[in-house]
């Protein structure tokens, strides 16, 4: 079973919420275990969730089945986690909850209009969803606790690849692995006083009325993520999504006041405060970014120029180099490594840009670029070096370069064994009840040999 079907999500929820300030409809108890139940609005709602979302096409057969056996699971597990005397904090709990209720004012754009679409205030929407996050999570724990020991030996990942038939293993295009130091060259001072001094001018423009902050942000922000919508975001105090200088920067205002000119590690902004509700916010702000001179960018070179010699002679590893001389504080903890959005590190060409594509164009796996001047996606200059770690030809599945994709195969198998042996050896220890509306669903077999007649 998929994990998305064995919960319900919150949206779903909070949409079933809203039909039922609108209209009674007739629900019932379609499954039990223990004293915790499947209502039939569960399945449905999470079934209209799918085709709301446009992912009718992913629905499994026999859907009503599928989302119910998915419930019955969650079920079990809560009830054994309780058991088990596991428990979920209250703080995890409401974070939780204030997480995925950012979630929804982001996909309506605003507080309001999620008030308004649920019929309900956010506060009652998270008193809605409480029991029903708490025990995805104690069932969340609980699955953990039983698989938390199930590890795969390589014999075992053997065995695995030898049972799979020979024209059914994938096949692979080629990828590469791939690892950076980046540079990004300095503004002047000059530059950065020029920027400033126009942000200044702009918010005098905005506090005098010549013109709407929002319009400003349109006009001049270089901000491409928000620029087309005013400048504006939704704001959460405690999220680590935005700069922490830009977020404390944030909080300080008033609603409709405009802050003094703020500097970040993106640029320099304007931020005003359009509303804000405890510790979430909506913001709008218009971004700036000093624009480096071939002088800056010739420093920047020259630096990583250096660090390559460094490493050709083998003074320094590249990951070292890494830790030295980038500025890219988030790729110091893995090497400088690039990875696709899976989190994987192994790339096909058509996911990087095309500046990269063509300084690999040369390379072979061991080398080392030269430093290579790209723009990237904020718009900003930057300089790099690019370390051709592996680069795999068209092939199909074998164990000695993809060990590691079936390993994680083999181990997805031994765990989804373990938790169906562990739910044959705990169902008959349940109190169970089914509708008989479900008997000719063949998924749920081993859960009707235990039903309460």
């Amino acid at each position: 079973m998929k994990k998305n079907i064995l919960s319900i999500s919150l949206l779903s929820l909070c949409l079933a919420v809203t039909a039922q300030t609108k209209k009674v409809t007739a629900d019932k108890i379609v499954g039990q275990v223990g004293d915790k139940i499947v209502l039939l609005s569960d399945i449905n709602n999470a079934i209209a969730d799918y085709k709301r979302q446009g992912q009718e096409a992913q629905l499994p057969p026999n859907a009503e089945c599928a989302f119910l056996e998915g419930q019955l699971i969650q079920k079990a597990l809560v009830l054994q986690a309780e058991k088990d005397s596991l428990v979920v904090s209250e703080d995890d709990i409401e974070a939780g909850l204030d997480n995925q209720i950012r979630g929804f004012i982001n996909a309506y754009g605003s507080k309001e209009v999620l008030e308004e679409v649920a019929g309900r205030t956010v506060y009652q929407i998270k008193e809605d969803f409480r029991i029903p996050f708490k025990e995805r999570k104690l069932a969340d724990q609980m699955r953990g606790k039983i698989l938390e020991n199930i590890k795969i030996s390589p014999v075992e990942v053997k065995a695995y690849y030898d049972k799979i038939p020979k024209d059914s293993l994938p096949f692979y295009e080629s990828e590469i692995q791939i690892n950076q130091v980046l540079s990004q060259p300095k503004a002047s001072k000059e530059i950065e006083e020029y920027c400033v001094k126009q942000l200044y001018e702009y918010k005098r423009q905005a506090e005098s009325g010549v013109k709407k902050f929002d319009q400003l942000c349109k006009l001049y922000s270089e901000d491409p993520g928000s620029k087309d919508n005013g400048g504006q975001y939704n704001l959460n105090r405690t999220s680590k999504e935005f700069d922490p200088t830009f977020t404390s920067s944030a909080f300080r205002l008033k609603e409709g006041q405009i802050s003094n000119v703020v500097k970040t590690k993106f640029g320099y902004h304007l931020i005003q405060m359009v509303s804000r509700s405890g510790d979430d916010a909506v913001v709008r702000h218009l971004l700036k970014i000093p624009q480096v001179t071939e002088d800056e960018i010739k420093i920047s070179v020259k630096k990583l120029d250096s660090a390559r010699t460094l490493i050709q002679n083998g003074y320094i590893g590249f990951g070292e180099a890494v830790d030295k001389f980038s500025d890219d504080e988030s790729s110091k903890f893995n090497g400088g490594s690039i990875t696709a959005r899976d989190g994987s590190s192994f790339l096909n060409i058509d996911q990087l840009d095309k500046d990269l594509v063509l300084t690999l164009k040369n390379l072979k796996p061991g080398d080392i670029s030269r430093p290579n001047v790209y723009t990237d996606e904020r718009g900003r200059k930057m300089v790099r070096l690019i370390y051709l770690k592996n680069r795999t030809q068209p092939h199909r599945e074998n164990l000695k370069e993809d060990y590691n994709r079936v390993a994680d195969r083999a181990l997805e198998e031994k765990k989804r064994n373990a938790l169906s042996k562990w739910f044959q050896e705990h169902l008959p220890t349940y109190y169970i009840n089914i509708d008989e509306a479900y008997k000719d669903c063949s998924s749920l077999s081993n859960w009707w040999k235990y039903s309460s007649k």
